[in-house]
């Protein structure tokens, strides 16, 4: 699947993550992508994972999390959406989540396991899917959005995160 969504395919503030994501086949994005990303945080040590840049603002550790938790809700949406699932989907308080999670008490390879797990998990459900089913819209956070949208939302979602990392966190 190398088809990029159109912008009838899902709500305008996703614009800025899908913009990220080459055009090319979105598994094979995903899988290199996931290559990078824990590549990049393998040798962090636990000191550089707690880091916070600023007040107010997430760990390193947290938003190794914040990326889990969306991509493992986003998976679901595009699982039920890809399905034929009509039924709407309700949005999420990404700092709510942060919030109720332990992080900060977990180690960072851990952190890089479970990324490795949902990625996994989300590339499994992908595999051989039609154009068709690729192109099933469904309802989520109030909203229209395409099955191919969500992928390249993953995609987007970690390539921003991942860019943060890099600017703010492993300076």
């Amino acid at each position: 699947m190398t088809q990029k969504p159109s912008n009838e395919e899902y709500p305008a503030y996703y614009g800025p993550y899908i913009d990220l994501v080459p055009e090319d086949n979105i598994e094979d994005i995903l899988i290199n992508q996931l290559a990078e990303t824990t590549t990049l945080l393998l040798n962090l040590e636990e000191a550089k994972a707690n880091y916070r840049y600023a007040d107010g603002k997430w760990t390193l550790k947290e938003v190794i999390g914040h990326i889990i938790d969306t991509e493992r809700i986003m998976s679901y949406r595009f699982l039920r959406i890809s399905r034929g699932d009509r039924t709407p989907l309700a949005g999420f308080d990404e700092n709510q989540y942060v919030e109720g999670a332990s992080f900060q008490s977990r180690l960072i390879t851990d952190l890089i396991g479970e990324l490795t797990a949902v990625r996994h998990s989300t590339l499994t459900q992908m595999r051989g899917l039609t154009e068709e089913v690729w192109s099933r819209k469904g309802i989520a956070n109030d909203t229209v959005i395409s099955a191919r949208a969500i992928a390249y939302i993953i995609a987007g979602h970690e390539l921003h995160h991942v860019k943060i990392i890099k600017e703010k966190y492993l300076i």
